[in-house]
Parts: C-alpha cells; structure tokens; sequence
C-alpha cells in the first residue's frame, strides 16, 4: 500500500497530472470560445427584397376585363410546356432538346461548380485538423559513434512518433458566414440561370418549328401557284395560235411562272438552314427534322390566365437570378465590414515521440502546444475602406439590375399579351384578304378567256394572291410565336 501511494506522488506522475488539467483547461476555454463565436454576430446588412412598383393587372390585358375571379385563376406560366404546346412532333423536339442541348449542359456543370464553391467557403467556418506520423533510422560510423557505458558503440539510431495540429479561425464577426451567404446566393444565381437557360431552349425549338412549319406552308403555296401559272400560260399559249391573244399576253404569262419558280431554291435554301438550326439546338449534327401539325393548326386559345403581376417576381428566372445576385452583393457588404474588426484565432498541436516504439505512448514521452492570437489591422493605405465602399456601390449596383429586371419583365409580358390579340386579328383579316384575292383571280382569269379583259389584270390579281397567301402563312407563324411569347415572359418553362 505504502509503495502505491508513493508511487502517485513521483515526478513523472505529477508531471502527467500537470498536462491532464492543462489540457482539460484548454478544452474548457475552447468550449466557451466556441459558445461565444456561435454567439457572435454578424456585421453588414440583412437582406430585404427592394420596393418594386408593380400594377395590380398587366397592361394589354386579354379581353374580357380582368375581374376578381379570374385574377385568381393558375397563370399559364404554372403549367408544363407539355400542356401549353400540344403538337406531339414539337413536345418531341422539345424533349429531346432539353436532354442533349450542350447549352442547358453548360448551366447544369455551372451548377455543380456553385455547389462545391460554397462547400469550399463554407468550410472557413470549421477548424482544420491534421495528423501524421514519422519514423527515421541513421547508422553512423563506427569512428563517430558514441559510446555506451558498458564500451559498446551506440552506431544505430532510430526514433518515431505521431502529431495532431488543429488551428481554427473564429467567426466572430460574422466574416466567414456573410462569405458563406455570398456563395449559396450565387449557387442561387447559377440555379435560376439554368432555368433561364432552359426556359429560353423551349422557346427557341418552339419559334424555329413555327418558322419551319411557315416556309412548309410557303413552299407549298408556291409549288401551287406554279401549277396555276403554268395552266395559265398555256392558256394564253393557245389564244395566242388562234389570233385571240397576242405575244405580250404569253411574256407576262412567262414573267409570272418564272418569278414564282425563282422562289423555289429560296425558300428550299431557308428551310435547310432552319433544319439545321433546329438539329444544333437538339444537340445533332445537321439532319432532316420531322413535322408534325401544319402552320394554321397550331394552338392558340381564346382564354389564357397571366396571374398578378406580383407572381412574375417570384416565378421569372431572370428577375430571381438578379435577386439572387443582390443576395450575394449584399452580403458581401458584411464581408467587407468584417474587415475593420480584430481577427481571432486558435491553434494547438500536440503528440509523442521516441526512439523506441513501445516508449511513443508514455506519458513522459507526451508533447504539446497551444496558442491563440489576435490581429486588429491599424494601417493598410485605405485598403479595407475602400473595399468597404466598393462593396456598398456593387450592392447598388445590383439593387438597380434588380430593379431592371422587374421592369423588363413588366414590359415583356405586355408586349407579349398585346402581341397575343393583334396578331390574331392580324391573321383573321389576312385571311379574309386571301379569299378575296382568290376570287379576284377567278374572275380576271375568266374575263380574260372570255376576251373581256387583258392579261395585265390576270397579271396583277395573282400576284397579290400569291403574296396573300405566303403572308397568311407568315401571319399564322407570329399567332403561334405568340403563344411561346406569352408563356415564357410569364415565367413558364418547366
């Protein structure tokens, strides 16, 4: 009993004590530090969403007057792409644009780019620990060797031993979490530019199928009026062997079927190119494109819901991606301040070491160190100032882009809607300009073969039905863009 006790109460003994209640020490200074950093706060400014001007209804709203029930109606923008755009061969191009398009990969690798930035930045917050080991081993000369206390030569030597270090900068200030901040906002950003990116392929595959679909229609009207002309020609080839026409008559029945040919390679030539467009964007090399429902049967319904105009702040992607942007200005403004106050930090380090593997775990072999340090900038040229200011005016900077974006949406969608209604009208009076100019043909062609007439008139009259036709062509194009109009400045996509 007596030999235990004495034991306990050796040098070595009392030196592992010493470092026991250090060390608990400094693990209990480290707790209530940590307490205090979590505790701490964070400099700079919170985000608050600017005040935005926004009407209550859009301007150019459809007709009938908006009322209170139909303001609460589900906006268009709320439904799929599938369901606004219901031409099977489109909603396959469309699908197939959004699997392949490199564009929409690029958004998506910049995401997963955002993503790990702010794991990086995240990780300021967090202390660092590291650990490692070593063993070496020397043979010396035996003429340089010491010597042992019973005359032998100690000529081999070799040692070992482990190490852990940590170090951790405290967060007082908020400096690393307003960093942190900064970074999801931007992931944020990246996020909404994706869905921009996206929302704008559908538009795209979707207005290129409708000028496709329209220079169909073109080259078919065309081949039908060569028909017709030729028709005509021979016509006028026939009066003109039987002395009831004359030379004139078959050259301007010549200049109308030439003219009407010469806009065949044209308009091949700008369907090629259009195929070509549509294939890049569904991520293919040039290749043939498949049609689906002609130009005229497209969509276009009489009631499309837009929602408030409030919604266009939290459904557009462009607007969130400049608030996202805000965010992250405004955030780094407490960066910034950050800078003006002391910087703390903590490292320790500790481990053991001998020259005989079964001694590294002695106590008496046991070694550590630990340390904290403050750091409070006094003088840097007006670095840190200026930083600050600068941070202030990018914050404003991107306030403005905010409120640029609101705008912008704003005027898109009312240009969308008024383009809604008039292009329907548009093409309602073109088509009632193509009938009349059909019956107009019909007429001067039979005054002409009847001798009432001369073939300037049958010359004119069908000229301005061709141009008719290839305009209600194109006018049914700019009904069915509109739709795509409408649905992506309200914020649809998805």
């Amino acid at each position: 009993m007596s030999s235990s006790v004495k034991t306990s109460h050796t040098p070595h003994a009392i030196a592992v004590r010493k470092s026991w209640w250090v060390s608990r020490e400094f693990l209990a200074l480290s707790g209530f530090v940590l307490v205090l950093t979590l505790a701490g706060c964070e400099v700079g400014p919170n985000y608050q969403r600017p005040a935005t001007a926004v009407p209550p209804t859009f301007r150019g709203a459809l007709a009938p007057a908006i009322d209170h029930a139909s303001l609460q109606e589900p906006s268009v923008a709320d439904q799929k792409w599938q369901s606004v755009f219901t031409d099977p061969t489109l909603q396959k191009l469309i699908a197939e644009a959004l699997a392949n398009n490199l564009d929409l990969k690029v958004a998506a690798q910049r995401v997963l780019e955002a993503q790990a930035q702010v794991g990086v930045v995240r990780s300021q917050q967090l202390p660092t620990l590291g650990a490692g080991g070593s063993f070496s081993a020397l043979q010396l000369p035996a003429g340089l060797a010491p010597s042992n206390s019973d005359g032998s030569k100690n000529d081999f030597i070799r040692g070992g031993g482990f190490s852990a270090s940590a170090a951790w900068n405290l967060d007082f200030w908020g400096l690393y979490r307003r960093q942190t901040e900064a970074a999801r906002a931007e992931l944020l950003q990246s996020e909404w530019a994706q869905r921009a990116t996206r929302a704008t392929l559908i538009q795209d595959v979707a207005t290129s199928y409708f000028q496709l679909r329209s220079l169909d229609a073109q080259l078919a009207i065309t081949q039908n009026t060569i028909q017709a002309r030729e028709q005509s020609l021979t016509l006028t080839q026939s009066l003109e062997n039987y002395g009831a026409g004359s030379r004139a008559d078959t050259s301007q029945a010549e200049e109308l079927l030439h003219a009407a040919r010469a806009n065949m390679p044209v308009l091949r030539q700008q369907i090629a190119a259009q195929e070509n467009a549509i294939s890049i964007l569904l991520g293919h090399t040039p290749e043939d494109v498949d049609r689906g429902s002609n130009i005229d049967d497209q969509p276009h319904p009489a009631n499309v819901p837009t929602g408030l105009p409030s919604d266009l702040l939290e459904r557009r992607p462009d607007v969130r991606q400049a608030e996202a942007a805000l965010i992250a200005a405004n955030a780094r403004i407490g960066v910034a301040k950050a800078q003006f106050f002391p910087q703390i930090s903590l490292t320790a380090m500790g481990g053991a070491a001998s020259n005989q593997l079964q001694g590294i775990f002695s106590g008496k072999n046991a070694y550590w160190y630990a340390a904290g340090s403050l750091s409070q900038p006094i003088f840097e040229g007006g670095r840190i100032r200026s930083n600050y200011k600068y941070s202030q005016a990018e914050q404003q900077e991107m306030v403005a882009q905010y409120q640029k974006a609101v705008l912008g949406a704003l005027r898109d969608t009312s240009n969308a809607l008024t383009a809604y209604q008039q292009t329907q009208i548009h093409r309602e009076e073109q088509a009632r300009l193509v009938s009349s100019a059909a019956e107009a043909v019909r007429l001067a062609r039979l005054r002409y073969a009847g001798g009432n007439t001369s073939y300037l008139e049958v010359l004119t009259t069908d000229t301005d039905l061709y141009d008719a036709q290839v305009n209600l062509a194109q006018a049914s194009e700019q009904q069915a863009n509109s739709l795509v109009q409408l649905y992506i400045a309200l914020g649809g996509g998805w």
